[in-house]
C-alpha cells in the first residue's frame, strides 16, 4: 500500500521537541504536520513561524503547515520563508480561496486545502486544478487528542471521487482521531496521507511504537 504518515507536533513533547522530531523520522515518518491555531478562528493559540523555523534545522523531512488561522494570505509568505514545504489553509476563512492557493504556490510551497467536518465537498469539483492536498478533518479544529467523527468517511469518499474524476494528483489527508483503529477505513474510503497526533507521541510503546502501528494496520 503507497500511504503517508503526518505526525502532528501538537501532541509532541515540545520540552525536547528536537528529539521527538528526530525520532519521528527515524522511525520512517514522512512528513512533520504543524497546527497553527490562533485563537481565533479556533480555541487554542498553538504556533507561530518561529516554531517553523526551529523544525526546518531539526529535520529534512517535509514540514506541512496547517493554518487554522482568519485571513491566512496575510502570513502565507512568513510561513514559507521561514521553511514550510507544504501549506494548508481553511476553504471557511478565505473567501477569494482561487487567490490564496495560487499565493502559496507562487511563494513556492504546495497548496493544501482544508474542509472542516461540516463543509461539503463540492467546492474540490472547482479548485482540483489549484490544489496539491486536501485535508478532510475528521475532528471539529482546534484541540488534539478528539475522537474521530464516523460521517468523515464517506466525505472521504466523496473528496477521493472527485479528484479521481478530474484526474488531480492532490494528495488527500485526513487529520482527527487517526490511530490504529480508525486508519485502516479512512485509507480504504480514500486517504492516503494519515495526520496522527497522540497515537504517535503518547503511544505506550514511544514514537516509533506509533508509527509503527499505523504502518502494521496498513500493511496488513
Amino acid at each position: 500500500m503507497q500511504f503517508r504518515i503526518s505526525p502532528s507536533i501538537l501532541s509532541a513533547d515540545l520540552s525536547n521537541l528536537g528529539e521527538e522530531i528526530r525520532a519521528c523520522e527515524k522511525a520512517g515518518a514522512d512528513a512533520i504536520h504543524i497546527d497553527v491555531m490562533d485563537g481565533v478562528y479556533v480555541p487554542n493559540i498553538t504556533f507561530g513561524p518561529n516554531i517553523v523555523a526551529t523544525c526546518k534545522e531539526l529535520t529534512n523531512l517535509p514540514l506541512d503547515v496547517h493554518l487554522m488561522i482568519v485571513e491566512p494570505e496575510k502570513h502565507i509568505a512568513e510561513f514559507v520563508a521561514k521553511g514550510a514545504d507544504i501549506v494548508t489553509v481553511h476553504y471557511e476563512t478565505c473567501p477569494h480561496i482561487h487567490r490564496t492557493l495560487q499565493q502559496i504556490r507562487q511563494s513556492g510551497a504546495k497548496a493544501g486545502l482544508s474542509l472542516n467536518p461540516g463543509t461539503p465537498v463540492e467546492p474540490l469539483a472547482l479548485l482540483e486544478q489549484d490544489l496539491d492536498l486536501v485535508l478532510i478533518m475528521s475532528v471539529n479544529p482546534g484541540f488534539g487528542g478528539q475522537k474521530f467523527i464516523p460521517v468523515s468517511l464517506e466525505k472521504i469518499r466523496q473528496a477521493r471521487q472527485i479528484l479521481d474524476r478530474a484526474g488531480s494528483k492532490a494528495d488527500l489527508q485526513v487529520d482527527g482521531g487517526i490511530d490504529a483503529s480508525t486508519v485502516l477505513a479512512a485509507y480504504e474510503a480514500g486517504a492516503r496521507n494519515f495526520v496522527a497526533g497522540t497515537a504517535v507521541f503518547k503511544h505506550p510503546k514511544g514514537i516509533s511504537g506509533g508509527i509503527q502501528a499505523l504502518k502494521d494496520v496498513l500493511n496488513a
